[in-house]
């Protein structure tokens, strides 16, 4: 490379850099190591869980903020809203064999507010396991079960049959009779 390129290739490097760099309020780059805000950290969307007929009444929206990894703990963020009771909602957390829950299994949710929690998990099992949130709120009560997938899903069922080509040239599966 002569001097030319690299002066070249140094201002491309400072150009990504600003045009990357978050924005302030006022237009102006954020400072140095300043963070995006959380709604452009995650673009991963919120799932908002089923609500039954007399349930708790509360809203459930989650989400993952990792790839569940064996034995490494996966951030899942849950979001409650619509806590009409004076005295609040209460939630208790309890995690499938196999998952691991690491920090309070409660939450107290306050009348009136949205409420944001990230609860930790940590898989010791490949496969399937479910985060069970279960909402208290007056004389009412929900479960929402959250899929935890570590790994890579069940593998599909082998067919016992034998592919052959028709005369037409489509492909089939025969399978024998039993």
């Amino acid at each position: 490379m002569n001097i030319r390129s690299n002066s070249m290739m140094a201002l491309a490097c400072l150009a990504l850099a600003t045009l990357s760099a978050p924005a302030a309020a006022d237009g102006e780059p954020a400072p140095r190591g300043a963070r995006h805000p959380a709604s452009q950290r995650h673009s991963a969307p919120m799932t908002t869980a089923p609500q039954k007929p007399g349930g708790a009444g509360v809203k459930l929206e989650y989400r993952l903020d990792a790839t569940p990894q064996l034995g490494q703990a996966t951030p899942v963020v849950l979001q409650f809203d619509g806590v009409t009771e004076a005295d609040g909602a209460t939630v208790r957390l309890s995690a499938d064999k196999g998952l691991t829950l690491q920090g309070s299994s409660t939450i107290a949710l306050p009348a009136g507010k949205r409420t944001t929690a990230t609860v930790i998990v940590v898989s010791e099992a490949e496969g399937l396991a479910y985060l069970n949130v279960f909402i208290k709120q007056g004389g009412a009560s929900s479960a929402v079960s959250v899929p935890i997938q570590t790994g890579t899903a069940a593998p599909a069922l082998k067919s016992s049959g034998e592919m052959k080509s028709t005369p037409g040239g489509d492909s089939i599966i025969t399978m024998p009779v039993k």
